[in-house]
């Protein structure tokens, strides 16, 4: 297998809603907001018609974009066996991913994405990880691992306990990890901890400008690239309207951004990056074609509502 996907199993559920529901429920606009409260959640959802469900989670839409550009692809994600969690699996084999995960019924149900879409086209998320966000180390498959040529893991799944030990048995019986930050909030929160993989785990990190700029407390990007540097490994760092960079050693290779763009939603922009990018670096491109490959992916999807690109 070429690719071995690890993050957290979510099921976008896509609904329609007026204005007034965004009020009704003190949810703000264009944002997402994490329920913790399983009840609270799912009121949420009773009186909503569901217009479409996807299995997402920011690795699995990358996964996807790889496998949709022909790549041998598997992912490991924690659901359980439940109504939504048997369409996850279903919508991951519909699109040729290899699913190595055994569902069982578990205490918490499959983690959950509830994508309010407004009649302006904007998107409200609401998130309940559920048991997404509880995978454990017996949950990672050391075989599939091993017959991996790269892993790829995403930051918004690192968390201390259980979750943490999984990722380090992953890393550790890797032949190559790429991660992505994810978030800044992640970065904030664990800031010693990335700081640790990006210098001594990890083979190529994905990041957008500002996770790295807050990740080694810089002042700016020209401190970002030399930090870059020194490491002497793979940063493919994007930079919102001023393109992407990849820093490796004293090698550094720029890609600007797709001019004339209708930008309809930037939902997976950064997962189907990273697909783009993973699928030149696997195939042998040279790294000005992984970065031109990011773009063209990340260019599509924003061209349309979802992280999916559709063909």
């Amino acid at each position: 297998m070429k690719i071995l996907g690890i993050g957290n199993a979510i099921v976008d559920v896509i609904c329609k809603v007026n204005e007034n529901f965004i009020e009704q429920n003190n949810l703000t606009k264009s944002t997402m907001k994490l329920f913790f409260d399983e009840n609270e959640f799912k009121n949420l959802l009773v009186n909503l018609k569901i217009e479409k469900t996807v299995s997402g989670g920011s690795v699995a839409n990358s996964i996807v974009g790889l496998s949709q550009l022909g790549n041998n692809v598997g992912f490991i994600g924690k659901i359980s066996d439940d109504n939504f969690g048997v369409k996850y699996e279903e919508g991951l084999k519909k699109e040729n991913v290899n699913f190595l995960y055994s569902k069982k019924k578990e205490v918490l149900p499959t983690g959950t994405c509830l994508i309010l879409v407004t009649p302006d086209s904007e998107r409200t998320m609401c998130t309940f990880l559920g048991t997404a966000g509880k995978i454990n180390e017996s949950d990672i498959s050391i075989d599939a691992i091993k017959k991996s040529e790269l892993i790829f893991l995403e930051g918004y799944l690192w968390d201390e306990g259980e979750p943490k030990k999984a990722f380090n048995k992953a890393i550790n019986n890797a032949n190559s990890v790429a991660m992505s930050l994810s978030d800044q909030f992640c970065v904030d929160r664990h800031k010693p901890e990335f700081l640790n993989l990006v210098k001594n785990k990890l083979d190529i990190t994905f990041a957008n400008e500002q996770e790295m700029i807050s990740l080694i407390e810089a002042k700016n990007f020209d401190e970002v690239v030399n930090f870059s540097k020194q490491l002497d490994k793979l940063v493919i760092v994007t930079r919102g309207d001023k393109g992407a960079v990849a820093i490796n050693g004293n090698e550094i290779v720029k890609s600007d951004i797709q001019k004339n763009l209708k930008i309809v939603d930037l939902t997976g922009a950064g997962d189907l990056f990273a697909a783009g990018f993973l699928h030149g670096y696997i195939n042998k491109l040279s790294t000005k074609e992984c970065l031109d490959k990011g773009t063209e992916m990340s260019s599509k999807v924003i061209q349309q509502i979802g992280a999916r690109i559709l063909y």
